[in-house]
């Protein structure tokens, strides 16, 4: 059972890609530690509006927004939109994103365009008007992965440079925002349980084994370092990477 402690009561937040996996996860958590939730979703209506019932049953207000962040207007206005519904905004995930694996020479223009617009344009843009909402104190914590700090094998050269890119976004971020107390951070999840990856997929084995616990992790050990980075104690904690990763890059 996960312990908790409200560290976040008052506070607003917007998980992008809340509906499912570590976004999900991410959700509930900071609505367990008292915050307001508003999540996004592409396609996945009904499993955002669960996660927004197990928001509200936490007596936390909740929200879900259907918004494409490779589509500029959405991801600059979901914040807003986020905003407006929850009354403010206080902490923002940076949890969508487009995974896209497969050898160098088969990705055509419009994959790159695709990856790069979810998983970078769309974190710059999302965090840009966050940054305009936020009051000073605010949170950014963006999702990367595993694979900026190591690359196991052949197949991720598309998707380790869009992640690559959120390293270099949260190092200026820091910077850019540091006068007002905003905070900005990224969390890179090794093999995580979700039913995009699931612990007992065909890929498993090998992928768990590329980690030195053995395993895979679970969206809600991702989640705890989120509303860690979130809350009141991290404070002092910005510009940093964060693997939450088995040993992945051990």
């Amino acid at each position: 059972m996960t312990t908790t402690h409200e560290n976040l009561t008052g506070r607003k937040a917007l998980v992008t890609g809340g509906s499912r996996g570590i976004g999900a996860a991410t959700a509930l958590r900071l609505a367990r530690e008292g915050a307001d939730v508003a999540v996004t979703y592409v396609q996945g209506k009904d499993a955002a509006e669960e996660v927004v019932r197990a928001v509200r049953a936490l007596g936390r207000r909740a929200v879900a927004v259907r918004a494409d962040l490779a589509d500029p207007a959405d991801a600059a206005g979901v914040v807003d939109r986020a905003a407006g519904e929850l009354g403010g905004l206080d902490v923002l995930v940076n949890n969508a994103g487009v995974g896209l694996l497969g050898p160098l020479e088969t990705f055509t223009l419009e994959d790159v365009d695709r990856v790069l617009a979810v998983n970078v344009r769309g974190v710059f843009l999302a965090s840009q008007a966050a940054a305009a909402r936020m009051a000073d104190g605010g949170r950014i914590v963006t999702i990367g992965t595993c694979m900026t700090q190591r690359v196991p094998g052949p197949g991720g050269t598309l998707y380790a440079t869009g992640k690559a890119a959120l390293v270099g976004l949260t190092k200026a971020l820091a910077w850019e925002l540091g006068g007002r107390g905003i905070t900005a951070n990224v969390v890179h999840p090794g093999p995580t349980d979700t039913d995009m990856n699931p612990a007992d997929g065909p890929y498993a084995p090998a992928q768990a084994a590329m980690t030195a616990l053995g395993r895979f992790g679970t969206a809600d050990e991702v989640a705890s370092m989120v509303a860690y980075l979130a809350g009141p104690e991290a404070a002092y904690v910005t510009g940093a990477q964060f693997a939450v990763d088995g040993g992945h890059a051990a």
